[in-house]
């Protein structure tokens, strides 16, 4: 039988009491001939799916008259990362396979590597069968785990974020000022900064509505309780009589002259 042209599906992932599972499948003549995986302690999800591409690919490029290799990953980006040559916090990952992959590249002129990209929501059964290892498995590993840097940064920055949400929900200005917005589950919305923002993703790149947007959150326009605040000689229910003030919420929930499709 010959073993020319091999399938490697990898993915891997991380769950939240950080064990991270790393899965290989090995696939020739549309039957699985390895199933690899590894699990590890208090990495990035990134680096699960990076170890995952090379627990399948470096054992791969050692075997016997294997010149045509498919690596298939939901992350491109982590495959990239192995041909860069720029410094980067998983760099010491990089050298084992790019090392590897050297040595299999000049073995022989016709070995060649194709990464193919398959998105886990695709749903396709052979690639459910490594997503589905990965999550499945609750191995914690033997050895004791150093933090990486890549993981290190990342608790860092979520408990930096945690500080920030809770200065801000304990903040006694903003509990008079601010708007509360809810989810669809009537949770009160935690400020981030991934993704655009809790707020400002909505708002679009539009100077006027955002600076709009900013004063009625803020409580900074002018309304009653604006007023109340700063010009204590003008009416606080100017333009309506159903609010003793005229707050944010009575605006935007009660007034019965608001339009919100204006």
């Amino acid at each position: 039988m010959s073993s020319n042209n091999i399938t490697v599906i990898a993915n891997g992932g991380v769950k939240k009491s950080h064990i991270a599972t790393a899965v290989a499948h090995v696939w020739f003549d549309n039957s699985i001939t390895q199933r690899l995986q590894v699990n590890s302690i208090n990495v990035t999800s990134i680096e699960a799916k990076l170890m995952a591409i090379c627990l399948g690919l470096i054992p791969t490029m050692e075997k016997e008259n294997t010149h045509d290799i498919v690596i298939i990953t939901d992350s491109i980006a982590v495959a990239r990362k192995i041909f860069k040559s720029k410094v980067d916090p998983l760099q010491n990952m990089f050298i084992p396979v790019t090392s590897a992959v050297d040595s299999f590249f000049r073995k022989d002129s016709r070995n060649k590597i194709q990464f193919w990209f398959f998105p886990n929501k695709a749903k396709w059964p052979k690639h459910q069968l490594v997503d589905n290892q990965a999550k499945a498995n609750d191995c914690i590993p033997v050895f004791p785990s150093k933090e990486s840097h890549l993981f290190s940064k990342r608790k860092e920055c979520n408990n930096i974020l945690h500080e920030w949400q809770e200065f801000f929900a304990d903040n006694p200005k903003k509990r008079q000022c601010f708007l509360n917005f809810e989810d669809k589950e009537q949770k009160v919305i935690k400020p981030t900064y991934a993704k655009g923002g809790s707020w400002l993703l909505f708002i679009g790149f539009t100077n006027s509505l955002c600076a709009c947007f900013t004063c009625m959150t803020t409580s900074h326009a002018p309304i009653g309780e604006y007023r109340q605040r700063f010009f204590l000689h003008l009416p606080t229910n100017y333009m309506c009589s159903e609010a003793e003030v005229q707050t944010q919420e009575h605006i935007i929930m009660e007034y019965n002259l608001y339009d919100p499709s204006t």
